[in-house]
């Protein structure tokens, strides 16, 4: 079945991952995270909003004990990436002498996973795995590993499955890209 472009506010995006390759995926990363953490109880910790569908699909798939929390931070206004990260929502949780994975729906620049993994050390965590969704390898300026990741895209604009443009497109089960 084909989908056809969508228009959200004054932007057209088109079809780019559909949702059996979205979920293909997010069952590998599970795989994977089961594997490495077989006999430990990891601390999720959710991104909010865009990681939320991302994040509760994720933990259907894990077999290994763990926790959830949610902690909302801000970058983007728009398309584009403000550079300054905001806690809007803190974390409700003491990550100290936990290991802790924290799901986030796209990497581009490494800016909000960089401030979250050096915060979360800080604060004591014994250990920080970072896993994506989606990441634009050419838009990312950090220095620390991603241990999961997803999908390596472009560094184009994308919604849907949690991603949205202002607002819109979160609802969407397949992942579109930025008609340029």
């Amino acid at each position: 079945m084909e989908v056809a472009p969508i228009q959200l506010h004054d932007k057209f995006f088109v079809p780019f991952l559909d949702e059996k390759q979205v979920q293909t995926s997010v069952q590998s990363i599970a795989n994977s995270i089961n594997a490495d953490y077989e006999g430990r109880t990891p601390l999720v910790v959710i991104v909010l909003n865009g990681a939320f569908i991302f994040g509760a699909d994720l933990l259907k798939r894990l077999t290994v004990n763990c926790e959830v929390a949610f902690i909302r931070v801000s970058s983007y206004r728009g398309t584009a990436s403000t550079g300054e990260v905001k806690e809007q929502m803190p974390l409700g949780a003491d990550v100290k002498g936990r290991d802790v994975i924290v799901v986030e729906d796209i990497v581009d620049s490494g800016l909000t996973m960089d401030n979250l993994r050096q915060r979360m050390a800080t604060e004591g965590a014994n250990s920080v795995s970072l896993c994506t969704l989606l990441f634009k390898p050419d838009a990312f300026k950090g220095f620390f590993e991603l241990r999961y990741v997803g999908f390596e895209i472009p560094d184009r604009f994308v919604v849907g499955y949690g991603l949205d443009y202002d607002g819109l497109g979160r609802n969407l089960p397949s992942i579109y890209q930025l008609n340029v």
